[in-house]
Formats: structure tokens, sequence, C-alpha cells
């Protein structure tokens, strides 16, 4: 598993496996919010939570079609199928490279981008603590999503279809947290359900993974 996990996150720096693009895409996104919306402080501040928790969604799905493609069209995909280890190890391993290389960034980076939309100070905290919750979720969902349309033309097109759906729960209970924070209100339930959301994906997902990986592979 880390050398499978080292191996994906050399391939995201260096061989074009969108290593930064998810963190281009979440900022351009947040400088152009204020342009659509105005500049009002008030509006800002209230839709914040919501926009950075949707801005910071959309760029993880961006490099989520390359998790298992790369493997798929070097061949590499079979061998790693029968080696000693188990397709679920693969299939985490590779999760949380993903997260490493885009989830991460997007956690240390939504305080900065906060400011810009002027969230509420006692919202960064929770803000960081959902997305840090939240991301490792996206991405084990997400290599699912990838696992099951590996090989396919236009896989990426179906890939958003269907991780999108899986991806509500997430941005609702994740938005949800910051935006309490925001208003001075308990926020303790949605992170605690967050962190639910998160550990249950962690420990399904890959087993999922693994599954359409081997149905792709007959």
């Amino acid at each position: 598993m880390r050398a499978v996990f080292v191996r994906d996150l050399r391939l995201a720096i260096r061989a074009g496996g969108g290593f930064g693009l998810g963190l281009a895409f979440f900022l351009i996104v947040v400088v152009l919010v204020p342009f659509g919306v105005g500049p009002e402080r008030e509006v800002l501040a209230r839709i914040a939570p919501g926009i950075l928790w949707v801005a910071a969604l959309l760029a993880a799905l961006l490099s989520l079609d390359r998790l298992f493609a790369l493997d798929w069209e070097d061949g590499s995909l079979p061998l790693l199928a029968t080696a000693p280890l188990p397709l679920e190890g693969v299939a985490l391993a590779k999760a949380g490279a993903h997260w490493v290389t885009t989830g991460l960034p997007l956690t240390l980076a939504a305080p900065a981008l906060g400011v810009l939309l002027n969230l509420p100070g006692p919202a960064f905290g929770p803000l960081t603590l959902s997305l840090a919750l939240g991301t490792p979720a996206l991405s084990a969902i997400g290599a699912f999503g990838a696992a099951l349309t590996v090989g396919l033309r236009r896989g990426g097109l179906l890939l958003s279809l269907l991780v999108l759906p899986l991806y509500v729960p997430v941005l609702i209970f994740g938005a949800e947290a910051a935006r309490r924070a925001a208003e001075g209100l308990p926020y303790a339930t949605p992170v605690l359900m967050l962190a639910g959301l998160a550990l249950g994906s962690l420990a399904l997902m890959p087993f999922a993974a693994a599954v359409a990986l081997r149905v792709n592979l007959r």
C-alpha cells in the first residue's frame, strides 16, 4: 500500500495527475463569486460557507477520472489486480494519495480564501475542521466512482453524474457546520455526522471500488 501511495503521489506531481489543478480551480471560483453576487459584505458573509464547500467539492472532482485511468492506460491495473496486495488496499491507497494532493491543499487554503468572502471569524476553525473531515470522504467516494468508470470513453462525464449525488450528504453537513459556527450556533451535530460519513466511506468504499475494478477487468 505504501508503494502504491508513493507512486500515485509522484504521478500527481510530475505526470499530469492533477496536483495543483484543484487548488487553482478552488481559487478561481472563490475569486469569481463576488463578481457574480456583488461586493456586499453581508451577502458574501452569509453565502461564504456554502460557496467554499461547493468550490472544494467541485475542485476535488476534477482529478478523479485519472485515479485509475493512468494504470489502465499503461497496463499496470491488471498487474495490481494479481499482486499480493488486495484491490481493496489499492483503492484505499489511491484514495489517500488523492486526498493528500487535492483534499489537504483545499483544506489548508480554505481559511485564506474565506477572507475574500468575508467569512465571519468564528467560522474559520469549524470550516477547516469540516473540510478536514469531509474531504477524505470525497476521495473515498470518488475512488468508487473512478473504479466504476475506468476504461470507458468519456468516463469523466459519467463519473461526475455518478459521484455528485453521493457527495450531497457530505456537502450538506460540511456547509451546515460552517454556517452554524458563523451564526454563533452549536455545530457539534453536523461535525459528528460528517465524521461518521467520513469513517463509513473509508470503511466501505474501498471494498465497493475493488468489486467494480474486478468487474471491469473481466
